[in-house]
């Protein structure tokens, strides 16, 4: 498989949706899905174009139910290039790859130069051929910049080509089958125009939020004289017709360069008339595609992975989709980590827990974009405070999906697509979003050594965060022990007792343990501030004489419940039924969303010993063995390998891996523990997106948190990798399938420290820099590495 390309040759019309979604081409500010330029929105393909933090809301009639979303917005579409054969009687349909006959199709995105190639042929009705050669891009360089080559090439037949290049705001929200019921259009005050002799222009307004966007665009040609240019104007859709005369000897191209911005970007005063400014100012396609490769060769530098085989191509192509979501642009934007990318619209564009496996890699690459998503967080922390307040509980309560302004999101009904029935969503009840927060600033810290940040903002979420577990931990006298009731943890299908009247669970472990840990770090963060400092963030966030105790006894005293010698996922788990797991397997094949299954059969999977994803093993995933078994100390249990690895084979034969963050976590912990069966669960977790395993939903959106977390297993997960006390510190596992990897790494004030395994031996080498030594500390071994200076040391396996 090729390392820095990803292709596809051949059309097959089931596949387009998701290939538009691997295909799609970003820079961080704004991305555009894969779909051909000459297509619209339909059962077959759907044309998206998603700017980062550019939301809108929308009331919609549910069930009998006035419902608002939040949604990110699918904005006008830039793509349209529609062309045809002339004839002299215009009869002559538009070419469409789902009714000319294709010859030749094939689809190339070039990794390397961030740009995506598309070459057929085709033969239409009246036995015409021509080859058609696309390349687009999305610039890295200048984030408000795209644009569309198309050179067209008859074959033994010389005439006109009429081609229409077009920006479209007929376009709503209807990329996710099961939304489709819901109100989703966005777009209003639409006004479209054109400035001779190329350009034209739309403007536009989001119907709520008010965002204001300008697009502009300027298609020219070169290698031929148009015979005829038009310019149409219609009160949505805004078009440049130009018939170009074309013979096998002498091919045509039309470029278009596009130009978008949004009234949220700084230093503008129209968006409008910054577009076309800048479509005036911006060079041909092919400086563009020059500069383009330019800057995606300095991000590959910052990024450098190196994984042999076809798992180093799918690592590639993460990658790829990670640095596009979450470019050094995006240390500009007041945005967050989307779900599913900018590259569809499932879970509505919003922001869950998903840093939690993509930060850690950026933290160790892109720092100052990880601090500018923290700074999202932060921005949000008042409104999170007003959830917390309105709960009945002091701090910060930050919500389990997060849009523009930091309220909750989530939806309040789901549609089973199985049963159709509308059911009541109580994934809001996932209050563990705030650990995920806390643990965030803190590996960011640890990781870059931002003292400034961690003293200052970092301070502010960890102890507001603190402060809502101390609080939602109530004491049991008749177990000695807190407890935290009527919660969802990171699994999914349970958020209820079987018959309970109402949602929610007690004491699930991971819940627990994660509240421990920030209020043990909230306990280290106090003692360590300066003492002005600590006065001035208890006076300003209003923390009492009292708390700090009691952050104390609480992350002593939390109760985490066992059952069987094992972890129990929640109070009471060991007491609900085992499922017949071969029977449902025989019955339905896949059942990853056994939730969806047992629901369309009238039961649930509340009743069953059955989870979506990792739960309780999502412990491992966070924290190293030596780490845990201080927490589970910390809080007066007896924590050692046995029971570790009891609970892992527990819960590996009780999962159904519904999310794609399942076989990452799985196959991360089972390499850690140097389990069989490892291997498979990391494979799944390459395959989620590329092989599409959960069944039609990357076609919404790439899983970025299962992407960037592919990462991060091999930076952190293989290696052992921790930034902590002022130290590198490294704990190998072998993995024979991921025998051999590579990458760099920027730590502390340190560029490029590249780190290389390979036949048993691991290199560290430091570049040059007046910077101090690092200290990297391997299988109790201390040693420092100086600038300009590489160590090799063998590994303590094998």
């Amino acid at each position: 498989m090729p390392q820095w390309t990803w292709e596809y040759t051949g059309y097959v019309p089931t596949e387009e949706r998701l290939r538009e979604s691997l295909l799609t081409l970003g820079n961080g500010y704004f991305a555009t899905r894969g779909a051909a330029p000459e297509t619209v929105a339909d059962d077959v393909h759907y044309p998206g174009t998603y700017a980062a933090g550019c939301y809108n809301r929308l009331v919609s009639q549910v069930s009998g139910r006035h419902i608002e979303n939040e949604d990110m917005v699918n904005l006008p579409n830039w793509l349209p290039l529609r062309f045809r054969v002339r004839t002299e009687d215009g009869s002559a349909a538009w070419f469409s790859p789902d009714t000319d006959e294709l010859l030749d199709h094939r689809l190339v995105l070039d990794l390397r130069g961030g740009n995506l190639t598309r070459r057929l042929r085709y033969e239409d009705a009246e036995g015409r051929r021509m080859r058609v050669d696309q390349c687009r891009l999305v610039h890295m360089g200048d984030p408000h910049l795209a644009a569309l080559r198309t050179e067209f090439t008859p074959e033994g037949w010389s005439g006109e080509v009429e081609v229409e290049s077009a920006l479209d705001g007929e376009v709503t929200n209807a990329g996710v089958h099961r939304y489709r019921d819901l109100a989703g259009s966005h777009l209003a005050r639409m006004h479209t125009g054109a400035v001779e002799p190329d350009t034209v222009w739309l403007r536009c307004h989001t119907s709520g939020s008010g965002i204001g966007i300008g697009m502009a665009s300027r298609t020219t040609v070169t290698g031929a004289t148009p015979v005829a240019s038009r310019l149409h104007i219609a009160p949505r859709r805004v078009a440049h017709t130009l018939h170009i005369p074309v013979s096998p000897g002498a091919p045509a191209t039309v470029d278009k360069v596009v130009a978008l911005h949004t009234s949220h970007d700084p230093a503008i005063g129209d968006p409008l008339d910054a577009a076309l400014g800048d479509v005036a100012a911006a060079p041909g396609f092919a400086g563009l595609l020059e500069s383009q490769r330019a800057v995606w060769e300095q991000l590959w530098r910052r990024a450098e992975l190196d994984v042999p085989g076809e798992a180093g191509a799918i690592l590639r192509l993460h990658l790829f989709h990670v640095l596009q979501t979450l470019s050094p642009h995006t240390a500009d934007l007041d945005v967050g980590v989307p779900a599913r990318g900018l590259h569809g619209e499932s879970y509505r564009g919003h922001v869950f827990w998903d840093e939690l496996f993509v930060l850690p890699f950026l933290n160790l690459h892109f720092p100052g974009v990880s601090r500018a998503l923290l700074d999202y967080r932060h921005r949000r922390l008042p409104q999170a405070c007003k959830m917390a307040a309105e709960s009945g509980r002091a701090g910060a309560m930050y919500p389990w999906q997060s849009g523009s302004d930091g309220r909750e999101e989530t939806q309040i009904l789901h549609l089973n697509p199985r049963s159709g029935r509308w059911l009541p969503d109580h994934s809001r009840l996932q209050h563990h979003v705030g650990s995920a927060v806390a643990y965030n600033v803190w590996q960011y810290c640890e990781a870059t050594g931002d003292t400034g940040f961690l003293q200052t903002k970092g301070a502010e979420m960890m102890l507001q965060i603190a402060r809502f577990w101390a609080d939602s931990a109530a004491f049991d006298p008749g177990l000695g022990r807190y407890r935290i009731r009527g919660v969802v943890g990171p699994d999914e299908y349970h958020d209820a007792y079987p018959d309970a009247a109402g949602p929610g669970l007690d004491d699930n472990a991971y819940t627990n343990v994660t509240a421990a840990w920030v209020l043990g770090r909230a306990l280290d963060l106090v003692r360590d501030l300066p003492e002005p400092r600590r006065r001035e963030l208890f006076e300003h966030i209003g923390v009492t004489d009292g708390e700090p105790e009691r952050w104390e006894d609480v992350s002593r005293r939390l109760h985490v419940p066992f059952h069987r010698d094992v972890i129990s996922q929640f109070e009471g788990f060991g007491d609900l039924e085992e499922l017949d797991w071969e029977g449902y397997r025989e019955r339905y094949g896949d059942i990853r969303r056994l939730d969806r299954i047992l629901e369309a059969e009238n039961d649930t999977v509340n009743r069953y010993q059955a989870s979506k994803q990792a739960d309780v093993l999502m412990l491992g995933y966070l924290f190293s063995p030596a780490e845990l078994a201080g927490l589970f100390r910390r809080l007066g249990y007896e924590f050692g390998s046995e029971l570790w690895h009891r609970t892992v084979d527990y819960y590996v034969h009780r999962t159904s891996h519904g999310s794609t963050l399942s076989g990452l976590v799985h196959g991360w912990v089972l390499a850690r523990e140097r389990r069989a069966g490892a291997w498979s669960f990391v494979r799944e977790a390459l395959e989620g997106d590329v092989a599409d395993l959960q069944g039609g939903t990357t076609g919404e959106g790439i899983h970025l948190g299962a992407m960037g977390g592919t990462l991060d297993l091999v930076q952190r997960g293989l290696t052992g990798l921790e930034t902590r006390d002022d130290a590198l510190w490294l704990d190998p596992v072998p993995l024979p399938e991921l025998s051999e990897y590579g990458f760099s790494l920027r730590y502390r004030g340190h560029w490029g420290v590249d780190l290389r395994l390979r036949h048993g031996r691991l290199r560290i080498e430091v570049p040059a820099s007046p910077e101090p030594p690092i200290r990297v500390v391997l299988a109790g071994r201390s040693i420092m590495v100086a600038p300009g200076e590489s160590v090799a040391l063998r590994l303590p396996y094998g």
